[in-house]
């Protein structure tokens, strides 16, 4: 992957196009944006547990945060790299260094400057230790050589597409070190209204309602953003966004808001668009997860069984009236770079799985071949109809089957901090690289108790662990490439998690909202580039 191109060295200096009021597709002759307003979005989830979680979190947090806190670099749609707060990052010529040249400029929300000592700090006390996992692994100083150049030093070669990868990702986002040294960065009481560099600064945070943003005036980048304010809202199901919307109170949702049945009626007379770009670098999926600590999923057979006992394709027709498809291995079939299709496949097969359940010791006795608990994560309403479906299927092999859909906090501390389930139907959304975000469920340091989204079924297999491990030092892209499918065929065919279908997700907007679903991910970038055509 090049270093960033001249198209991106115009975007670092479109600064004084900005100030007149020129920025995105009027850069190019389109619409001239116009400066106001207050946009009120949403998400397909549920509120936050704090509005920064440093370790990750998941996708609601990851919303509320990156309005405030900002990367070095972003990914384009092409899945091609730009500068946010860094203007360059050259590796060494044997990858392991690298050299970044931050921005001129750039302020904290609280007016303190932001410099190369804060990127160092990040590297050692946040990145590595925390967000990144084992992408970083390699990672063994970090120096500033002068105020706006960092030098990251690596104890082994790092791939240019893999590590601007990381800086672009949800585990990139960079947070201030006069605030946070000293500190522990997972329980600071400052993430609860982070400061960063973005584009909005929070105003308050009105628990189980919503989160008020107000437009950052000495924003780096001149003219942006566009709105005055930004208001993030949470109503407890998809049938009360629809009602927002309708009823004038909801301008943008992310990530399937709205009852799918819906779609089709609110869009109908082109007030709301549907739009399916800007996930290119989320790719969200729907997973089921056997817990390794229960001696029976210790048993891959029984893994396997279970996974040709559901019938993902009526998941992706019927729960999610068409907008999903069945997964085909660990890696998500919309990554360009690393999916295939050589991995074992699980076809819907009950009589099949009855016999592998046989042959494997668990026969049917006294009516039921074994008991197991099922937790299906309640934060979107499509895992409740998922729960119910997959206890159907297990109970169709004569399992007993104890179906529990907690709410969100609960969810999380069954599945992620107590491992309290057997069987667990969870989502998560993951980076075209696929280090750490697809690699860290399936590898041994994933396991982090407390951890959300991460490796919560405790499975444990050096070989595998070994691939990704030669993941993070091949330079070579093709061999990467190589690599990363030997992962997906060797994960697949232990099936400690599997994703069951992946999702196409939508984001609903008011068709006076310009400038949206521009960028890879969109739900994680700033919307400074958002603004309202009234």
């Amino acid at each position: 992957m090049s270093r960033f191109s001249r198209r991106d060295f115009l975007i670092t200096t479109a600064g004084a196009a900005l100030a007149s009021g020129m920025a995105g597709p009027a850069l190019a002759g389109l619409e001239t944006p116009k400066r106001g307003g207050t946009l009120i979005g949403t998400w397909g989830g549920f509120e936050p547990q704090s509005l920064f979680v440093p370790p990750g979190g998941g996708s609601s947090p990851y919303f509320t945060s990156t309005k405030v806190l900002e990367r070095l670099i972003r990914l384009t749609v092409d899945l091609k790299f730009e500068p946010v707060l860094a203007v360059d990052i050259k590796p060494s010529a044997d990858f392991k260094s690298y050299t970044i040249k931050l921005r001129e400029g750039v302020t904290w929300h609280d007016g303190n400057p932001f410099t190369a000592e804060d990127v160092v700090f990040n590297a050692m006390q946040y990145w590595k230790p925390i967000s990144a996992g084992v992408s970083l692994d390699a990672l063994e100083g970090a120096e500033a050589t002068d105020p706006l150049t960092v030098v990251l030093k690596f104890k082994a070669p790092v791939p240019e597409f893999f590590l601007k990868s990381v800086l672009a990702g949800k585990s990139g986002l960079v947070i201030p070190k006069h605030i946070y040294a000293g500190s522990n960065i997972i329980t600071n009481p400052i993430n609860n209204a982070p400061i960063g560099t973005g584009p909005f600064k929070v105003k308050e945070w009105v628990r189980g309602s919503h989160v008020e943003y107000l437009r950052n005036e000495k924003y780096w980048n001149p003219g942006l953003p566009y709105l005055d304010r930004l208001v993030i809202r949470w109503w407890r199901d998809p049938a009360s966004r629809a009602a927002a919307f309708e009823a004038g109170q909801l301008d943008i949702g992310t990530f399937n808001p709205i009852p799918m049945p819906d779609i089709a009626r609110l869009t109908s007379g082109g007030k709301f668009i549907a739009e399916t770009k800007g996930y290119s670098n989320s790719a969200w999926v729907t997973t089921i997860e056997f817990n390794q600590r229960r001696e029976i999923f210790k048993k891959r057979e029984v893994r396997q069984a279970l996974m040709q006992a559901i019938d993902r394709q009526f998941i992706a027709d019927t729960v999610f009236f068409g907008r999903a498809r069945p997964s085909i291995g660990a890696v998500a079939s919309s990554n360009s770079i690393f999916f295939t299709k050589d991995v074992q496949d699980y076809p819907f097969d009950v009589k099949k799985a009855g016999k592998i359940l046989d042959a494997a010791g668990f026969p049917v006795k006294g009516g039921s071949r074994f008991k197991l608990s099922l937790v299906s994560a309640g934060w979107f309403e499509e895992n409740i109809k998922i729960g119910q479906y997959v206890k159907q299927a297990f109970e169709d092999l004569d399992i007993t089957v104890d179906l529990a859909v907690p709410d969100r906090a609960t969810s999380l501390k069954r599945i992620y901090s107590d491992y309290d389930y057997d069987v667990a139907i969870s989502n998560n959304s993951g980076s075209v690289e696929l280090i750490p975000s697809t690699t860290q469920y399936y590898t041994t340091d994933g396991i982090v108790k407390g951890a959300a989204f991460r490796n919560a079924t405790g499975y444990s297999n050096p070989k595998l662990d070994e691939i990704v491990a030669d993941m993070t030092v091949e330079t070579d892209e093709p061999k990467r490439v190589a690599l990363a499918k030997d992962f997906d065929r060797l994960a697949t065919i232990e099936a400690p998690l599997l994703p069951m279908v992946d999702l196409e997700p939508v984001t609903i907007v008011r068709s006076d909202v310009r400038n949206h679903s521009a960028t890879a991910d969109f739900m994680g970038e700033s919307w400074a580039e958002l603004w309202l055509d009234r």
